[in-house]
């Protein structure tokens, strides 16, 4: 056994706070106790402590959990071109100078620009064309909402103004019907089902160390919501005995009818890696003005969002999901898409109650904007808040910009809490660094 001693000791139990001493047998802790000199009290056995470590009065906590991440991206965002800058002209040049160590014809790849922080908005195919004429280029925005590319990009991967938008999302044009290098929602598939996709070895790689720099911020455990190929590199780690995380696997909706066919269910795996709930997106997002809304844009008076799921619809996708015991997260970030998920959701729970379905911890994920009426509705539906705490810092300009006198029900974590709401936390990695110390 390991005694570690010495500590300031945080238990979160009202009835013993704080201890200095802490005894760990394998994977559990065992005992705690206060006291000037370690192994005084009766709990501990001074003869099975095979290792002790004195912490000099240093702070221990429980492990953090973040409620919402996207592991896969997170990982090998580590690797991409750091696109968060303060202007336009650092971002390119960040392009430029990934460029030059590159070979000629090889995909270059960035995340994190946000154009709202930038003077003159967004940046086109014509700019990364100008420090990128031989190398394509593909830059996904903060919110992962949205992408930019070069014009050799849009060449390689086939698109141009012949080109559709798709269902759920839109191609940036220009005045002339032309690409102009940006592609929102859906449309983001066009160009990343074209790239070249990493090996599930290689993105098991990327997020064992990526393992290394959650634990230094606190994180001990996540709840991820990528697709099957982060599932399958996260099963081979644990194979392995490498995953050291405990993980929540969500799984996307369009394999719901799979996970059915399996008989999956909820909290399948081990201490792990586990089966989480079903994800859907009801709609987009602020920053790209794709967020389902009730009134327009502010700024874009023509522009009320993309409702990508109705009431209707959350229904029957989480009422099959319901009967094999499977919880809902769905994303909804607009008044509008909160409010459809709400409808929906009602309707589950009556449905559930009606088949005696019992105990599903359904969640929204997001709730930027409620509309008045709902304020109360997630208490009332026991349908858990996922929200991110620091998308208030990122986003709150957005907010009062583009939705004006509404902002003053976005991010409305005191709102959620006050109403009697579970609240779920999480950084929405790669979105926001994953230090939950931030969003605390």
């Amino acid at each position: 056994m390991k005694l570690l001693y010495n500590a300031k000791i945080y238990t979160l139990d009202p009835q013993y706070p704080f201890a200095t001493n802490l005894l760990i047998d394998k994977d559990r802790v065992v005992a705690l106790e206060n006291a000037s000199s370690p192994g005084r009290s009766s709990e501990f056995n001074i003869g099975s402590i095979t290792e002790k470590i004195d912490l000099e009065g240093r702070t221990i906590i429980p492990g953090l959990i973040d409620a919402h991440m996207h592991l896969q991206n997170f990982a090998l965002g580590l690797q991409k071109i750091d696109c968060e800058t303060a202007s336009r002209e650092e971002c390119l040049s960040r392009v430029e100078d990934r460029v030059s160590q590159a070979r000629p014809g090889e995909w270059v790849y960035g995340h994190g620009w946000n154009q709202n922080n930038w003077d003159g908005g967004y940046g086109y195919a014509k700019d990364l064309d100008a420090v990128s004429p031989k190398n394509p280029v593909y830059l996904t925005a903060k919110s992962l909402h949205a992408g930019w590319a070069n014009s050799l990009a849009l060449q390689r991967v086939g698109l141009n103004e012949h080109t559709p938008d798709p269902k759920d999302g839109r191609l940036g044009r220009g005045d002339d019907g032309k690409l102009n290098g940006l592609v929102f929602e859906s449309a983001m598939e066009l160009i990343e089902k074209a790239l070249p996709q990493p090996s599930i070895e290689q993105i098991a790689a990327a997020i064992g160390d990526a393992q290394n720099e959650l634990w230094r911020l606190g994180l001990t455990g996540l709840h991820d919501f990528d697709g099957r190929d982060c599932f399958s590199a996260l099963q081979i780690l644990n194979s392995r005995g490498e995953l050291k995380m405990r993980v929540m696997k969500s799984i996307p909706i369009p394999l719901l009818p799979e996970v059915v066919d399996l008989g999956l269910r909820f909290g399948f795996g081990n201490e792990f890696l586990f089966l989480g709930h079903v994800k859907a997106f009801a709609d987009g997002a602020l920053g790209p003005h794709t967020a389902a809304m009730f009134q327009p844009y502010e700024d874009d008076p023509q522009n009320v969002g993309m409702l990508k799921l109705d009431a209707d619809e959350v229904f029957v996708k989480a009422k099959i999901a319901a009967q094999n015991s499977i919880p809902m997260a769905v994303h909804a970030i607009g008044d509008r898409a909160v409010h459809e998920v709400l409808d929906g959701f009602e309707r589950l729970r009556e449905f559930e109650r009606s088949q005696n379905i019992r105990g599903l911890r359904h969640r929204m994920e997001h709730v930027q904007l409620i509309d008045e009426q709902d304020k109360s509705r997630l208490a009332e539906l026991g349908i858990i808040a996922s929200m991110q705490p620091y998308h208030v810092i990122s986003d709150i300009r957005m907010a009062d910009a583009y939705w004006g006198k509404r902002a003053k029900n976005s991010f409305a974590l005191q709102i959620q809490n006050k109403a009697g709401a579970t609240l779920a936390f999480g950084s929405d990695a790669p979105v926001e660094h994953p230090n939950p110390f931030w969003g605390l």
